[in-house]
């Protein structure tokens, strides 16, 4: 799929289903005893329908009951803004919060730090290991950037970056 491809995916779809674009690798289930644990652990965890949203320093991941009575998590640890739940987007140049709104937001150092404590917390809580590339730095679930000398996009301009299918 070329870059522009991807580009026109980003804005034409406006929900994105979550355990398709996983960063964590796993597709193990965990038990309600564990997910009931982490409010212990200083966790904001809430609970609606067999949905359970669990937050703390400004970031979110969000598992799903299961026939089985086991939950498997749907949205993987992401930044919250404003409440919902963004998908870290690699740029080449910066990284950046998408929104199912469609809006583009710089990511911050102070972002990409507490999701950073939040997926480590969260991993250690659930006995999730942590693979080599995770444990460098955040892992984006979109990446969109060609650097190749020569190539269109190679220095950052204004055709580089996320844009609204049809030119708005």
């Amino acid at each position: 799929m070329t870059a522009e491809a991807i580009r026109c995916v980003l804005y034409r779809i406006r929900r994105i289903h979550y355990s398709e674009e996983t960063m964590w690798n796993v597709d193990e289930r965990f038990s309600p005893k564990a997910i009931e644990s982490l409010a212990a652990l200083g966790f904001a965890v809430g609970s609606t329908r067999g949905v359970v949203r669990v937050e703390k320093y400004g970031c979110g991941a969000e598992f799903r009951k299961g026939p089985d009575d086991l939950y498997q998590m749907t949205i993987p640890p992401t930044i919250m803004v404003k409440g919902k739940f963004t998908r870290l987007w690699d740029a080449g140049y910066q990284k950046f919060l998408l929104t199912d709104e469609g809006q583009k937001l710089p990511a911050l150092a102070t972002h990409l730090q507490n999701l950073r404590k939040f997926n480590e917390e969260l991993r250690t809580a659930l006995g999730v290991p942590t693979f080599y590339n995770e444990a460098l730095g955040s892992v984006s679930q979109v990446s969109v950037y060609d650097r190749v000398k020569g190539r269109k996009g190679d220095v950052p301009d204004e055709t580089v970056g996320a844009h609204v299918a049809g030119g708005h």
